[in-house]
């Protein structure tokens, strides 16, 4: 086991001293990287929405599934429950006007 540590440990101390010379760039080519760096921001955009989008609504639809369930169980338990729907549904919704305004900023800087 410790001859295994000491391998990776090894490797990771290789990476951590040669990152600096490994991802250096070229003069000329930031000037190509600027140009590419717009329909990639736009493409992870778009793709961040989608996926925010997606687990948000597929999450809330759980969260009511699961309440609905719970209600139809124990009726009386309505009122207890209510709160910490609302509650669950807010946070989840919170996690999507996140992602709207990481987005917002990102395609500010565009």
């Amino acid at each position: 086991m410790t001859k295994l540590i000491n391998k990776y440990s090894v490797i990771l101390g290789g990476l951590f001293l040669s990152s600096a010379r490994v991802f250096a760039e070229e003069h000329n080519a930031v000037a190509t990287a600027a140009t590419n760096a717009t329909w990639t921001t736009a493409l992870a955009v778009g793709f961040g929405m989608a996926l925010a989008v997606i687990a948000a609504s597929t999450a809330q639809g759980k969260i009511a599934a699961s309440y609905m369930d719970g209600v139809s169980r124990n009726p009386s338990a309505q009122k207890s429950m209510g709160t910490q729907l609302i509650l669950s549904l807010v946070f989840v919704e919170t996690l999507v006007l996140f992602t709207f305004a990481i987005v917002y900023l990102l395609m500010g800087k565009m």
